[in-house]
């Protein structure tokens, strides 16, 4: 209990400082938790980390997924669904069989143990590489293609791992009886993501409590992952599935309230269970080294470079060479409008890091099979596997910063600055409409409507500026600007007389925090 307390306390005073540290150095948070991670690990009094990968599998994965999920785009992944396709089914099953083939021929590995190694480091992780993307500006389609790679790599890689671990213990193989395995699960967890989905949303469109949405918010990845996992299905699939789906109803069935406390909640657990992941995996080194036994050390670096060099490699000729495919046969123009640059791919080869899907399949291998024998090769498996999510993780997240502005791959924001003026245009229209027909009513005033109808037109006049549909004659923007500066001085004079009372006693902490939650949703609303 005592060990379990200190590791719990270490986790969150880690995660803390390191995402500190992250922010103070500018760099994506699981470059220094990976690097603290390992650092604790080698600290004395700091007690051995045995992580369970059932216990990854079933507590970490489906929020992660499922928060990505629900917050995907889903226009992106409609457009860009042949290159997510590509690239999460073709480029991982790609990546196994090269792997593997190092694995045979170079490490002399058994071939279905082989194999088990390329589907254990085949899926790619885009914590670190999307948070790097989106500081240095990078094309947004980039990012939507590495995310939505993402949400679906990992159940091909989970499958061709199931597969291959079967085969390794003694259950045999069979390419047709693997191909209707990876299909029919395939189907069954959407087919479960689907209709857990379609459930939950109809539950939450007849609750308004937003402690009651909030918590059937949190049960949704476990909701549709469970069942499929337990029926033998992708509960992956079944968990992306039932995030996209509720992601896209969420404006009908969640409360404003329930909205803005939703995003809050999963923005800190998501970056929560990334931080404590990270720094299990750095923890999980110095238990990985002892199981090594007498290897020699350079030869293990050396089999543990040439994976690394081998699944980088497999992305960038996968990159090039199916494009060049798919450029060849396919000359639609509306395809070739999309084209991305070689300097785009390049990018976007570098961008394939590894996390802690991986180190939890690596770490779930059996430890003998059905005859009895040792597992050959387990704990150099997951030294490999350490060693991959070391190099890509820090060594391309550090150096990815650099190659995006080297190669000039980033754009200025103003296709997504135009979208967002577009819909405040259309929001003030149908506001502005609206207003017209309450006008009517008879239970409106028309000071009222006056007044609403006024603010209204000034936003609309605003954003027509701000879409060049009109000239700024008079400084309405600039006037603005300096409006809002001062709104910011007015609501921070407010919270100060607010916290007087408090101090004074004149009012209880649950009205101050009442009253200044109005405040902060007022000033919330300003743009500077």
């Amino acid at each position: 209990m005592a060990d379990l307390q200190l590791v719990i306390a270490a986790l969150f005073v880690s995660a803390a400082g390191l995402n500190a540290l992250a922010n103070w150095l500018e760099v994506p948070y699981p470059i220094p938790l990976v690097i603290g991670g390992l650092v604790l690990g080698l600290v004395p009094g700091i007690p051995g980390i045995q992580l369970n990968p059932n216990l990854v599998l079933l507590v970490f994965l489906p929020p992660l997924l499922y928060a990505s999920a629900f917050f995907a785009d889903l226009r992106a992944l409609r457009s860009d669904a042949r290159v997510i396709s590509l690239h999460a089914i073709g480029l991982v099953l790609a990546t196994a069989v090269a792997v593997a083939v190092i694995g045979h021929e170079l490490i002399g590995l058994p071939w279905a143990v082989s194999f088990a190694l390329g589907a254990i480091v085949s899926p790619t992780d885009p914590a670190a590489a999307a948070a790097i993307m989106r500081r240095v500006g990078a094309p947004r389609r980039l990012v939507n293609i590495l995310e939505g790679e993402s949400l679906f790599n990992d159940a091909t890689g989970l499958v061709a791992y199931k597969v291959a671990v079967g085969a390794a213990v003694g259950a045999g193989f069979s390419a047709g009886h693997t191909v209707f395995v990876f299909f029919a699960g395939a189907a069954g967890g959407v087919a479960i993501g689907l209709a857990v989905g379609f459930v939950i949303a109809e539950v939450r469109k007849r609750i308004d409590d937003v402690n009651t949405e909030l918590t059937i918010s949190l049960f949704s990845a476990y909701g549709a992952f469970i069942p499929a996992n337990e029926l033998g299905l992708s509960g992956v699939l079944a968990a992306v599935t039932c995030g996209v789906y509720l992601g896209f109803r969420a404006p009908e069935i969640a409360s404003p309230e329930s909205r803005m406390q939703g995003f809050a909640l999963w923005s800190m657990l998501t970056f929560l269970l990334n931080a404590t992941l990270f720094i299990l995996i750095g923890l999980q080194l110095p238990v990985i080294v002892k199981g090594l036994g007498g290897r020699a050390a350079g030869q293990v670096i050396g089999y543990a470079a040439a994976v690394c060099a081998a699944a980088i490699a497999v992305r960038f000729l996968w990159n090039f060479i199916v494009t060049f495919l798919i450029r060849l046969l396919d000359r639609r123009p509306s395809q070739r409008a999309r084209r991305a640059s070689w300097r785009t791919r390049v990018v976007g080869s570098w961008a394939g890091m590894r996390g802690a899907v991986s180190l939890a399949a690596a770490l779930a291998l059996p430890i003998h099979t059905d005859a009895g024998a040792p597992l050959p090769g387990r704990e150099l498996i997951q030294f490999i596997t350490f060693a991959l999510i070391l190099v890509t993780v820090v060594g391309e997240g550090l150096t990815l910063p650099t190659l995006i502005r080297r190669l000039g791959v980033v754009e200025d924001g103003a296709e997504e600055e135009s979208e967002e003026v577009r819909a405040r245009l259309a929001i003030a229209r149908a506001a502005l409409e609206r207003i017209e027909e309450l006008g009517d009513e008879d239970w409106t005033r028309e000071s009222s409507v006056e007044r609403a109808r006024r603010l209204y037109e000034f936003r609309q006049r605003r954003f027509k500026i701000r879409a060049g549909k009109i000239a700024d004659d008079d400084g309405l923007e600039e006037g603005s600007l300096r409006y809002q500066r001062m709104m910011h001085e007015i609501y921070a004079a407010q919270r100060q007389a607010l916290v007087g009372l408090r101090n004074s006693r004149q009012i209880s902490g649950e009205v101050m925090r009442r009253v200044e939650r109005e405040l902060d949703l007022e000033e919330s609303r300003l743009e500077i």
